[in-house]
């Protein structure tokens, strides 16, 4: 079992006639990924990649009633309309690539998507990945490998890189999820630390996390009041950023004293989670805890 995407999981591009949607449907595909249907308003009729386009989500969605997961490659302006339209079709997973969304915009949109009991992934992410299942999202495929060590991450380099380093040192991965380096992420490390503890395939979690906002300090609060089954280990980009300034994400920001690496790495290290210096220090810690499991 996989979390968020599976082999069977069927995807709608929104935004696929454009550069990214277009580019992205082509590498998704040839990774193996199930996609039967395209949204951009106007381009209804053609086709991108062999895959019929439409000019409304919910046309797609009468016309291919199979589709449970939508990706979303439209411009920051329309996204917010984008994700409220895969919403109201009733599609279960929504990953939001795009960048520069408001933040007015997402908290509203991600509130609905709750009561609504929709998954959002994003906004500002490099989307989830199930090895050898399904990519749903812009990451590099071949970095990963069909394993039980599940990725939740706030940086998408990062989680490249240090998927790679797993790779390489014979550790797979059951999923991935790029949750986004946006102030407000669809889903949280907590939410998606729900999600792999009731995965049987998901031995161990790695955290990657980064300067800005509470949610590593959150996410160790939660490891110790509900005694997590599973072991989790972590890395925290950014520990020579200065205070004040923007550090890539728009969520990446030290303010006020709060947000700093050093208490999110003093809270990992609070809650008995094992934390990395180094990203290719990750898979000699999870063969570490692993062992003793």
């Amino acid at each position: 079992m996989t979390i968020l995407v599976n082999s069977n999981t069927r995807v709608l591009v929104q935004g696929i006639t454009g550069r990214e949607g277009a580019f992205h449907t082509k590498a998704m595909k040839e990774y193996g990924t199930k996609i039967v249907a395209g949204v951009t308003p106007g381009k209804g009729g053609s086709t991108v990649e062999g895959v019929p386009v439409y000019d409304s989500v919910g046309e797609a969605v009468r016309k291919h009633p199979e589709i449970n997961a939508s990706i979303i490659f439209v411009p920051a302006r329309f996204a917010a309309d984008a994700v409220y339209e895969a919403i109201d079709a009733g599609i279960e997973l929504i990953v939001v690539i795009t960048e520069g969304i408001p933040v007015h915009e997402t908290m509203k949109f991600v509130k609905y998507a709750k009561m609504n009991g929709v998954t959002i992934i994003g906004p500002n992410c490099p989307g989830v990945i199930s090895p050898a299942e399904c990519k749903l999202g812009i990451m590099p495929g071949h970095v990963f490998s069909k394993g039980r060590v599940g990725i939740i991450s706030r940086s998408g380099t990062l989680t490249y890189e240090i998927a790679y380093a797993m790779t390489r040192a014979g550790i797979g991965q059951s999923t991935s999820i790029g949750i986004g380096g946006d102030p407000i992420p669809g889903t949280s490390f907590i939410e998606a630390l729900e999600l792999f503890r009731d995965d049987v395939d998901t031995d161990a979690v790695v955290l990657i996390g980064e300067i800005g906002g509470d949610m590593e300090e959150r996410a160790a609060k939660y490891v110790v009041e509900t005694g997590y089954e599973k072991p989790v280990v972590a890395y925290v980009a950014g520990r020579t950023a200065p205070p004040g300034k923007r550090m890539g994400h728009a969520g990446a920001i030290i303010s006020m004293g709060v947000g700093d690496a050093q208490s999110k790495i003093n809270a990992f290290r609070e809650a008995n989670i094992e934390v990395a210096e180094l990203p290719s220090q990750i898979p000699e810690i999870l063969r570490k805890v692993l062992k003793n499991k």
